[in-house]
């Protein structure tokens, strides 16, 4: 058979039955995925598993499998960007025959207020898209936002760890330099005020990735959120020191994991009450 009578369903498929950059099979993923761009972070995520079922590198792309708690769970690698996330994320769905996976990003970010301090959390309810990628699939007015159960996981686990954070919306950029407004090196950015247009709408922090996580997660039934650390701050020009990043990552990646455990438990009481959504109970 031509390429050109191929289905497209078919061409992201290997001979083998995995999907063509991933290499991954169905079973391979777990129903909750933490997104982290660094391969070598996700490598430290994934020593937290009490354990390793399953590790493999495609391209650029690392995926380790395994329980904790008891609960199925994966860290995927994906490297930066939004082609990346688009590329990971369409694969990894076709995986999923039935019930759909969800997918939490654990990043860094840099700050857009002044009160989001360096090594600050903040988890995304929503994302301004900045970027074309998303654009593929909806018009530019569709909405990037994160799923409630998804950000409702993130905050609870984040206080209960007694970490640092702030709540609200992301700006998604395409790129690190000129879709962020910096200039470097004589490479001027077409828009040098896009940072303080956005924190004039109070938009927390930009990155470069959510946005097209939030809108494929909405597209196909995927539970989507987002964690991310400042490492800088644009309103006061500061930058992370490396002491103070390993800490600040690190409480990131707790509280992704400890949202993962809380996920499992809103599903389980889901079940037993037989609800489509968690309610949460408030005290008498």
């Amino acid at each position: 058979m031509s390429e050109r009578n191929h289905k497209p369903s078919e061409m992201v498929k290997t001979s083998a039955g995995r999907q063509y950059h991933i290499d991954l099979a169905p079973g391979e993923l777990a129903g909750t995925i933490l997104l982290i761009v660094d391969p070598k972070r996700a490598e430290r995520v994934a020593g937290c598993f009490d354990a390793l079922t399953l590790q493999r590198a495609s391209r650029e792309y690392q995926t380790y499998t395994g329980i904790l708690d008891g609960n199925p769970i994966s860290v995927f690698g994906t490297g930066i960007g939004q082609d990346n996330t688009e590329i990971f994320f369409v694969e990894a769905v076709q995986l999923f025959a039935n019930k759909r996976p969800s997918m939490i990003r654990v990043g860094s970010c840099g700050s857009l207020q002044e009160d989001v301090a360096i090594g600050d959390l903040v988890i995304s309810t929503g994302a301004v898209r900045l970027e074309n990628t998303s654009t593929y699939f909806v018009d530019e007015g569709y909405p990037a936002v994160a799923h409630h159960e998804v950000v409702l996981a993130l905050i609870t686990a984040a206080d209960q760890l007694g970490v640092r954070y702030h709540v609200g919306l992301t700006a998604s950029a395409s790129g690190f330099f000129g879709a962020q407004g910096r200039e470097v090196g004589g490479f001027k950015p077409r828009d040098p005020g896009v940072t303080e247009r956005l924190a004039s709408w109070n938009v927390l922090n930009m990155e470069m990735e959510s946005s097209t996580l939030f809108t494929l997660g909405n597209l196909s039934g995927v539970r989507t959120g987002a964690v991310c650390t400042a490492y800088s701050n644009r309103a006061t020009g500061e930058f992370i020191g490396d002491g103070e990043r390993i800490a600040a990552d690190e409480a990131a990646e707790r509280v992704g994991l400890q949202a993962v455990k809380i996920l499992a438990d809103m599903d389980a009481w889901k079940e037993q009450q037989q609800k489509r959504y968690f309610v949460p109970r408030l005290p008498p």
